[in-house]
């Protein structure tokens, strides 16, 4: 159970990114009230997860109406997981752009959620993971949890968001998403083999 839950949780730290997506939830609600950007931290976190558990626990049930193989998903979703882990590595860095101080939008869904702390990589796991879990009867327990401290852990970064883009800055900050895109790109070919192998 513990190795489980230590590999889970350290492919949604990678995919989920909370010290990354705090320097941008920084840059969103830079020059606001800080009573806006807790509002929006709560908001953009509960909805990821309610999310996330509802890929998770009706994704797999959600292919088979639509009469897709989970093979043919885990092929896809690793191809989809491998683009965004080379995009973590090979693209630069690039910055959210300040809105008026007077403009407080709901940024909660976008971009916070999707495709922020649950776009379509982080979703597409999701599903590969619990449909994993499924099939070697390990059961949800180790799932729930992950998700559950991996968002706790990014609703904490959120908010001290601004201590955190001080302390890490731009530098370390592309040093470890480029560390934590190669991890992510040799899970997403593990899913891609997983496919495969189911076919053959």
């Amino acid at each position: 159970m513990l190795e489980n839950i230590l590999n889970t949780f350290i492919a949604y730290v990678i995919i989920v990114d909370p010290v990354g997506a705090s320097m941008i939830f920084n840059a969103l609600t830079h020059g606001k009230p800080e009573s806006y950007a807790k509002k929006m931290a709560v908001r953009s976190v509960v909805l990821s997860t309610c999310l996330v558990f509802f890929f998770g626990f009706f994704g797999v049930g959600l292919l088979k109406s639509l009469g897709i193989e989970i093979a043919s998903f885990k092929i896809a979703g690793g191809l989809l997981i491998f683009y965004a882990a080379f995009g973590m590595i090979t693209k630069p860095e690039e910055k959210a752009k300040n809105t008026e101080a007077g403009d407080y939008e709901d940024i909660s869904v976008f971009p916070l959620s999707i495709p922020l702390i649950a776009g379509p990589g982080c979703l597409t796991m999701t599903v590969l993971l619990f449909s994993k879990a499924g099939e070697q009867n390990l059961g949800y327990l180790h799932l729930v949890i992950t998700i559950l401290v991996v968002y706790t852990i990014t609703f904490i970064a959120f908010v001290y968001s601004k201590k955190l883009a001080s302390l890490a800055g731009d530098t370390i900050n592309n040093i470890l998403k480029r560390l934590l895109g190669v991890l992510l790109a040799s899970l997403a070919i593990q899913f891609i083999a997983d496919g495969v192998r189911s076919f053959l």
